[in-house]
C-alpha cells in the first residue's frame, strides 16, 4: 500500500475543502471522528454482518468497497489532523469474526478520539486495515477503489456538492 500517496491525495481534497468552505483555521477532528464512525456504521450496514433478523445478502463486493474507502478517507484525514501517519507495511490478518472486527475498530476509535496519540493511531489503523482484510479486500483493491473515489470527491467538490 503507498500509504504516502495517499496522505498526499487526502491532503490535496482536505485543503481543498478547508479552502473552499472557510474552515482553515478551525479544529475539524471532532467533526472528522464522527464522520469517520458514521461511515463505519453505513459500511457495517451495507455487510449486514449483525443483521440476524434478517436472509437479505450483503451488497455487492463493489459497494462495500466503496463504503470502506470512505472511512478510509476520513482515517486518513484524521492522521493528518494530527500530524499523524500509519506506515504498516503489511496488510493484518483477519482473525475475528465481522461483528467482532466492525466492534474491535469501534473501540480503537474511541481510544484515538481520548487520546489523539500515535500508539493509538497506528492501532486504529491495523484494525480498519484489518477490517478491510476481514470483507475480502486486498491492498490493491483498496488503493485502487481510493483513487477513484477520491476522483469522485473533487468532482463533487467542482459540482458544490
Amino acid at each position: 500500500m503507498n500509504w504516502p500517496l495517499l496522505y498526499e491525495m487526502q491532503r490535496t481534497l482536505d485543503r481543498r475543502i478547508e479552502t473552499e468552505h472557510g474552515l482553515m483555521e478551525e479544529d475539524l477532528f471532532a467533526r472528522k471522528q464522527l464522520a469517520f464512525l458514521v461511515e463505519l456504521g453505513e459500511l457495517a450496514n451495507e455487510t449486514r454482518c449483525f443483521k440476524f433478523w434478517s436472509i437479505k445478502p450483503p451488497e455487492p463486493a463493489e459497494r462495500v468497497l466503496e463504503e470502506y474507502v470512505d472511512g478510509l478517507h476520513f482515517l486518513l484525514s484524521l492522521g493528518l489532523e494530527c500530524g499523524l501517519f500509519y506506515e504498516g507495511k503489511e496488510a493484518p490478518s483477519a482473525a475475528r469474526p465481522l461483528v467482532e472486527q466492525f466492534l474491535a475498530v469501534f473501540r480503537a476509535a474511541e481510544r484515538f478520539r481520548e487520546t489523539r496519540a500515535r500508539a493509538e493511531y497506528d492501532a486504529l489503523f491495523a484494525e480498519y486495515w484489518r477490517l478491510g482484510v476481514a470483507l475480502g479486500f486486498s491492498s490493491d483493491d483498496i488503493e485502487a477503489a481510493y483513487r477513484r473515489k477520491n476522483e469522485v470527491n473533487h468532482k463533487r467538490q467542482n459540482e458544490r456538492y
